[in-house]
């Protein structure tokens, strides 16, 4: 109960943090510039004034920028106030606004608009700064989206057992991983379903089995980082540049921006070595005669290899996983061992040409006494071949091809209907 209570309060306080920081965000940027652009109406100004300020809210504190007074009219009154020519007015140091402040002279007309709530006010520019808003979306939407769920899944855990979880349907399946149950076969409640896995015909053998390797996911995985982490590198460095343009520097804004380039760098040139890698070793397939599988049949398989270089050696093995998904305190954790493996065939020093492939053919055959394929909620056996390959000049590679393995024919022919 404790452990659901501070589950509940850490995503809470996430999703106050997000409503908070987005509400300041939209009320202090979306909303000004949103009626800058929409409900400001125009005005023919004239510049009656000019001088230079020293405004503290800018970064760095105490820069200098261009102010001009401007005499116009709203419905026939006259009023004067204050307005700053754009980001280009600010400047470092006091030498250089003064001469852009040159750049208006007195009498000089120039478009502005008024705020028709408040005709004191008055802008000469308009326009959106796109990085703001973006930054307005994202950062608040995460918090939101992510303490949201997370009260959503503590609300539905809530006063309910395990038993009560694993029974579940419907929407909570998608905030909970333990809650979904996988596709089972006809006849047989326990075991997967092996449609997704003779949907792809072979080129030799009758079907290809699709791969589950662990470096597509790591090189995904190292993709989306680099891609989330360059793009927030990208707007610091607009802002950086923003700031130089107006003449401004933010020593705090480019102290950021050397860890956070190295980083960035360090994250595109881990993806592509893992793309280098990958496409160097080249695409393995492995086709099957039959699929399911039954203890004690023997089925004829194909390897194909691709890629160019020298294989030291290149080995396809049949192993046998138990895995068991649980849950430690709010986490959802998962185990997985190999408990048997049986090779299959090995193949020492292999050489590859570019545009040829590797292809071999073997045998596995399954025990007469094995453990059919069982997933459910929370325990799982699973059956696959792996092969392992190491080439000479690039690192030790592994792919998984899973298999379904179906109860003998006899016990098949008492379970069904």
């Amino acid at each position: 109960m404790w452990g659901t209570v501070g589950d509940a309060a850490f995503h809470a306080a996430l999703l106050l943090a997000g409503v908070l920081f987005g509400g300041l965000l939209v009320s202090g940027v979306a909303v000004p510039e949103w009626r800058i652009n929409h409900d400001y109406l125009p005005a023919r100004c004239t510049v009656v004034g000019k001088r230079i300020e020293r405004r503290v809210a800018d970064r760095p504190p105490g820069a200098w920028h261009a102010a001009l007074l401007l005499r116009y009219e709203t419905d026939g009154t006259a009023r004067e106030a204050w307005a700053w020519p754009g980001p280009a007015a600010g400047a470092g140091d006091r030498d250089q606004a003064v001469r852009r402040l040159a750049a208006w002279a007195l009498g000089d007309e120039v478009p502005g608009w008024y705020d028709p709530a408040a005709p004191g006010r008055v802008v000469l520019q308009r326009g959106y700064n796109w990085w703001m808003w973006l930054l307005a979306l994202l950062l608040p939407g995460a918090l939101i989206a992510f303490g949201g769920s997370g009260l959503m899944r503590a609300a539905r855990r809530w006063g309910k057992s395990e038993e009560h979880h694993a029974a579940s349907t419907g929407l909570p399946e998608l905030l909970d991983p333990l809650a979904q149950r996988p596709r089972a076969s006809q006849g047989h409640p326990t075991v997967p379903c092996c449609d997704d896995l003779v949907n792809s015909p072979g080129t030799i053998l009758r079907y290809r089995l699709p791969i589950e390797s662990p470096e597509n996911w790591t090189l995904l995985g190292f993709g989306l980082f680099a891609l989330l982490w360059n793009a927030v590198l990208t707007v610091l460095v607009v802002q950086a540049g923003i700031d130089l343009l107006g003449g401004r520097r933010d020593w705090l804004l480019f102290g950021l921006l050397l860890p956070f380039a190295i980083v960035g760098i360090a994250g595109i040139a881990v993806f592509i070595r893992g793309i280098v890698l990958a496409s160097a070793v080249g695409t393995t397939q492995v086709e099957i005669a039959d699929h399911p599988l039954r203890p004690g049949g023997s089925y004829g398989l194909m390897l194909a290899q691709a890629g160019s270089g020298e294989f030291r050696e290149l080995s396809l093995s049949l192993e046998l996983e138990e895995r068991a998904t649980f849950r430690q305190g709010t986490d959802t954790r998962s185990e997985r061992v190999v408990v048997w493996r049986q090779p299959i065939r090995a193949w020492q020093d292999v050489q590859l040409s570019p545009g040829t492939r590797f292809e071999a053919h073997a045998t596995v055959r399954i025990p007469p006494t094995a453990m059919h394929s069982f997933a459910s909620e929370h325990n799982s056996v699973r059956w696959m071949l792996v092969v392992h390959g190491t080439p000479t000049r690039w690192p030790a590679f592994q792919r998984v091809f899973p298999l379904i393995v179906f109860p003998p024919a006899a016990d098949a022919a008492e379970v069904s209907p």
